[in-house]
């Protein structure tokens, strides 16, 4: 059983920066990718960026590109969500994921979620 835990989120100012943190336990190997997705209220779930558990290749969604990056530690089993110029619209709950497929978006590709954590960019 992978067990993912998520955390780093707060309330932030537009502009601002912040770094969510994923640590993972169990046997991860089984993994393809490990990413990021959010849910903004009202909002279906969406897919944010993703890493190849075995490599360094990343693939991401188009709402972020340029303002997210993510990165890992394999000694530590952790994978981290950078995200820079953060604006009200991020606000959200943000879930760390297991992926099954190296570059599926697909929730339905998701083998473990975590328990997300909340995101919030006002002023």
């Amino acid at each position: 059983q992978v067990q993912l835990v998520e955390s780093g989120g707060g309330l932030v100012q537009p502009g601002g920066s912040l770094r969510l943190s994923c640590a993972a336990s169990g046997r991860t190997f089984n993994s393809a990718a490990m990413g990021w997705f959010r849910q903004r209220p009202g909002k279906e779930r969406e897919f944010l960026i993703a890493i190849r558990w075995s490599g360094i290749n990343t693939y991401y969604g188009d709402s972020v590109k340029g303002r997210f990056t993510i990165s890992r530690d394999n000694a530590k089993n952790t994978v981290y969500l950078q995200m820079t110029n953060l604006k009200p619209e991020d606000t959200a709950v943000y879930y760390c994921a297991a992926v099954r497929l190296y570059g599926s978006r697909r929730s339905e590709d998701v083998t473990y979620w975590g328990q997300g954590t909340q995101v919030t960019v006002s002023s």
